[in-house]
């Protein structure tokens, strides 16, 4: 049995990228268990996958306990739920930042800090991390979002080494612009011309292939983007200048308003 066809665990599956992940690996005969907050959503995925559905909100600490609890072991986490946790700084409160970096990084954490020693003991096991192209190129009016994210991948690459030794592998998966279904596509936001978008089940397919690959980071976006990303990692303020000429702080804008109810 391969690791994408045995037991995973996907979060954020009541979304619509998280259902794209949930499919995906159904289709390989994996044992799903899908949580996300919409129970109405998980049950009607549950069933179409014939997976296990757990109601649970990452953002209260008990309730992430509860789900270990009642998960027990896996042999692939996918941690794929996440918050806009767009806006100025100023604009947000300590209770939505608060939720924001619960959600986004210490829930991906503490899951991994508790699945991790089974598949350490068994030698076998992979977790997959959903941070964005904004762990590599941070972007105006995303302040909190890019330190989970930055935070997400730096967690994710240093754990890939920490497990190496032991077999179990470590992924990280940063999509950019998502249409149909995702933060981006909610917020209903337009793009100038010529920046391209991917799609969810392309999302899912990066994930499966990090997974069967062991890729340490999978990129999913437009060769453009993808380009645009690596040079904000060594020459962040020239890329912050491309980006503003291109219309960057316009699209940071609109997206922050277009994700203001979802904080």
């Amino acid at each position: 049995m391969t690791l994408v066809s045995g037991d995973v665990l996907v979060t954020g599956a009541s979304g619509g990228i998280g259902q794209a992940i949930a499919r995906a690996f159904a289709a390989r005969g994996a044992s799903l268990i899908l949580t996300g907050r919409r129970a109405e959503v998980l049950a009607a995925l549950a069933e179409e996958v014939s997976g296990r559905a757990i109601s649970c909100d990452l953002a209260q600490r008990d309730e992430v306990d509860r789900l270990l609890r009642e998960v027990g072991n896996v042999d692939v986490l996918v941690a794929n739920a996440g918050l806009p946790a767009s806006g100025l700084l100023t604009d947000l409160t300590e209770e939505q930042i608060d939720r924001m970096l619960e959600v986004n990084l210490r829930a991906p954490v503490a899951l991994a800090r508790a699945l991790a020693p089974a598949m350490i003991a068994r030698r076998r096991g992979h977790m997959v991390f959903m941070a964005s192209l904004s762990a590599k190129a941070a972007s105006p009016a995303s302040s909190i979002y890019a330190a989970t994210k930055f935070g997400l991948r730096g967690f994710a690459l240093a754990l890939r080494e920490d497990l190496r030794p032991s077999g179990v592998g470590v992924s990280t998966v940063l999509p950019g612009f998502i249409r149909g279904a995702g933060m981006f596509a909610d917020a209903g936001i337009e793009l100038p011309r010529g920046v391209g978008t991917r799609t969810p089940a392309e999302v899912a397919a990066a994930v499966i292939r990090a997974v069967e690959r062991n890729r340490g980071e999978v990129d999913v976006a437009p060769l453009g983007l993808k380009l645009g990303a690596t040079v904000a990692g060594v020459a962040p303020e020239l890329a912050a200048a491309v980006s503003r000429r291109m219309g960057g702080e316009r699209i940071a804008a609109d997206l922050a308003a277009g994700q203001r109810d979802k904080r």
